[in-house]
């Protein structure tokens, strides 16, 4: 006949199914080897990265430098409201049309400043804004 039941850890086992050992077994310590010539790794050289542009010049970097550069001047006022509302609408729906369309009417605008020679615009302004808009 079966013994009766044992209460043991909130759980209720037959006498004959209990196990000898109650005490959960203690870790064992991880051994630590010494590191072997063999074993040894050499130091991993990380790849340089081209001194090309890392970062892509696209159309939104394009207008915002377009934009702060008008700021700056503070020059053509309603080319700045334009551009800042093309954005906003880049931003809804990621159509860049509107913003190619600003930094075309911006280019000349740029280089009657650069003829002039007013400071903060620069040929490699006008450089880049002429690459973006042949990626139209």
């Amino acid at each position: 006949m079966i013994q009766l039941l044992a209460y043991r850890v909130n759980t209720l086992l037959p006498l004959h199914n209990q196990n000898n050992k109650i005490m959960a077994k203690a870790p064992s310590k991880p051994t630590i080897k010494a590191e072997t010539k063999s074993t040894a790794k050499a130091p991993v050289k990380k790849e340089a990265l081209p001194k090309a542009k890392i970062a892509t010049y696209d159309i939104l970097n394009a207008s915002a430098d377009v934009l702060s550069a008008l700021k700056k001047l503070n020059i053509d006022q309603q080319l700045q409201a334009d551009i800042e509302w093309c954005l906003g609408s880049y931003h809804a729906d990621k159509n860049p049309i509107g913003l190619f369309d600003m930094v075309n009417r911006a280019l000349p605008i740029f280089k009657t400043e650069l003829a002039r020679k007013t400071k903060g615009v620069t040929a490699k302004l006008i450089t880049n804004l002429e690459q973006v808009l042949k990626t139209k």
